[in-house]
């Protein structure tokens, strides 16, 4: 299904626009980040917020990272102000790659099982297909960030994937 080096590209590519997103939020009002704008997540800092949930609980799936101490409805307590945020997608993203430089053809061809509290079951899939998953959620959720982002007045330049990175890495 897919292949170490797409592991490794779109965590790169996950870093790079995270940077931009967070740059472009950064010039925004701390009340303009946190107005309810009608994403399902509400508000940019909802939205962010959900991600770096999201990432830290795929993450303690992949890789024995701790879990979020919250549910998903509560990320953005949990995620805390502004800066704080920030700060731990950095953290966040920086672990993501060195996961993805260890990722191999071996572990993504397994399946990974894992209790769901979304779906409240365990829950059994192939490595692979959550890792893609994994990938799309970020993908979707920092599209709306992009999209509240841009409806504020700030712009976080290129987001086409081939205009960020040279290539699979």
């Amino acid at each position: 299904m897919i292949m170490p080096s797409y592991v490794r590209t779109l965590a790169a590519y996950n870093s790079e626009m995270n940077r931009r997103i967070y740059a472009a939020a950064a010039r925004l009002p701390d009340a303009a980040r946190r107005a309810e704008r009608g994403a399902f997540w509400g508000s940019l800092h909802g939205t962010l917020a959900h991600l770096l949930w999201g990432d830290t609980m795929w993450m303690s799936r992949f890789d024995g990272w701790d879990r979020p101490p919250v549910g998903m409805q509560q990320a953005a307590e949990w995620a805390g102000g502004f800066e704080a945020m920030a700060a731990a997608r950095i953290r966040t993203d920086a672990r993501l790659e060195d996961w993805a430089g260890r990722v191999d053809q071996a572990w993504l061809d397994q399946d990974l099982v894992w209790f769901s509290g979304a779906a409240q079951r365990e829950m059994r899939a192939h490595r692979g297909f959550l890792v893609t998953h994994f990938f799309n959620h970020q993908t979707h959720h920092r599209g709306q960030a992009h999209a509240l982002v841009t409806a504020c007045g700030e712009t976080t330049d290129d987001t086409d994937l081939m205009l960020i990175l040279p290539g699979p890495r």
